[in-house]
């Protein structure tokens, strides 16, 4: 598990957890919504009676850190420091997998394709309010097609189909092996298998 844990953190956790006055006391480390552009991580108390045994360990010199299993690959390269400053300090979690966790070319093409949307396109598409989103991926004759959702600015842009086939589906075509194609959810001019909603 590859977390780094600064050694000024690592003491300000320790003396946050002696104050708890509560033998065995621990830190749980977590990300709430992993995978999604809401993900949050978060660090909290963890008694002796609240350990999940499922939990994995990261024994540090001077406190132990209790992760929750769900969280493990979107905790990967984590960084925890805490940066002391006139108003006493301020802890900071960057953790760059929360939102979409880091993938391969055998990780499940789901996972690849949205490594792929938050990574490289969203944050191309945000400049002019919009994003795109992975709705279900469906079995055609030629293979896996990605049904995308256009949002935000995007939604009944005149240029929302140049911007599916020159842009979106071009990269992850090039991107995620094993892909054969994308479509927009609203497109209804496939009708075989069509996806309404």
């Amino acid at each position: 598990m590859d977390i780094t844990v600064s050694k000024s953190a690592e003491s300000y956790l320790a003396e946050l957890l002696a104050k708890q006055n509560v033998e065995g006391i621990a830190v749980r480390l977590f990300v709430t919504q992993p995978g999604t552009p809401y993900a949050e991580t978060c660090l909290a108390y963890c008694r002796p009676d609240e350990v999940d045994p499922l939990d994995e360990v990261l024994d540090m010199e001077l406190i132990r850190f209790y992760i929750e299993p769900n969280s493990i690959r979107y905790l990967e390269e984590a960084t925890i420091d805490f940066a002391e400053d006139r108003m006493g300090g301020q802890l900071t979690i960057k953790a760059p997998n929360a939102k979409v966790p880091k993938v391969s070319s055998d990780s499940p093409i789901d996972e690849q394709i949205n490594y792929v949307l938050y990574s490289d396109i969203n944050p191309g598409l945000a400049a002019h309010g919009g994003e795109v989103k992975l709705v279900e991926l469906v079995e055609a004759e030629q293979g896996q097609v990605a049904v995308l959702r256009f949002g935000g600015g995007c939604q009944g842009c005149s240029a929302v189909d140049l911007t599916l086939k020159d842009g979106v589906e071009k990269t992850l075509m090039e991107r995620v092996p094993g892909l054969a194609g994308v479509r927009d959810v609203t497109d209804h001019s496939e009708t075989e298998n069509a996806y309404y909603k």
